[in-house]
């Protein structure tokens, strides 16, 4: 094997050694994305991938959507860096990414070019191990139920105080509904839910805020967890599709940036 792979939880994270070169070949890409779908989370420790070098080695594990510069999107709090800065308060909330979407994100790429003196570090929950480890009564109560998904919700929860084009951009992205429990071509399943989760349909409300609160507690206790301490030039990689994640809040004058390099979706919500 090109890469030396540390687990870093029993559920969850792995930590990959090895040299750039190594990596940048098409079958270590290959044995990556393997052992990213099994294990949610890849660490890559001081890595220090140009930004070139992150957007193909994406390509080789992948589909990369064109987003940013040449792939690379940045994120910041910061408008000066980040126009949409005032959106991404919503990513200290536990949610997934494309749930908007009929297709969401398969995967995302992260390396950390700025840090944040307070705040910041990233967490990841397991929603396949959470949906796994669920008590049978309540897999079985959960399994037809259908979640309305929306983006006005998020950006609420957030505390995000929308300007009057913010605003018309929420408006603009229609709710969603997905199942609960997304059985996914491989025949695993996860549970669809995060800050963007509005109400379970057709459910008293109360009920279904209730219920939805349960299941996300029950994913993001520390058995299905692991938090990322970054480093500059760490790289991070994750399954958009079985992974919640959120940042610790950091401040907006921080300096705080990270750049992303998006894995475009391959599969429905279903």
């Amino acid at each position: 094997m090109a890469f030396e792979a540390i687990n870093l939880k029993e559920d969850i994270g792995t930590e990959i050694h090895a040299g750039v070169d190594a990596l940048l070949r098409p079958e270590v890409a290959v044995e990556l994305r393997t052992l990213l779908v099994r294990r949610g989370v890849l660490v890559f420790p001081e890595l220090h991938l140009s930004d070139e070098q992150q957007v193909a080695l994406a390509g080789m594990m992948g589909t990369v959507r064109e987003e940013g510069e040449k792939g690379i999107y940045k994120i910041a709090l910061d408008r000066k860096t980040n126009p949409q800065g005032n959106y991404l308060k919503g990513s200290f909330l536990w949610h997934m990414d494309g749930t908007h979407d009929s297709v969401p994100v398969f995967g995302s790429l992260l390396t950390g070019i700025r840090l944040s003196a307070v705040g910041g570090q990233t967490e990841f929950a397991n929603s396949y191990a959470a949906y796994e480890a669920l008590p049978a009564q309540t897999r079985a109560r959960i399994a037809d139920l259908r979640v309305v998904h929306s983006f006005r919700t998020s950006m609420r929860r957030a505390g995000v105080e929308p300007t009057a084009a913010d605003q018309a951009h929420f408006d603009a992205i229609q709710d969603r509904t997905h199942k609960l429990v997304w059985t996914h071509a491989s025949g695993r399943k996860s549970l669809v839910i995060g800050c963007h989760a509005s109400h379970v349909e057709g459910m008293d409300r109360a009920e279904s805020d209730a219920l939805l609160d349960e299941l996300l507690a029950w994913t993001t206790q520390p058995r299905f967890v692991y938090r990322h301490e970054w480093c500059v030039g760490d790289l991070l990689i994750w399954d958009n599709t079985g992974v919640l994640h959120r940042a610790e809040p950091y401040p907006m004058d921080s300096g705080r940036e990270m750049h992303r390099t998006t894995l475009v979706g391959e599969e429905a919500f279903s």
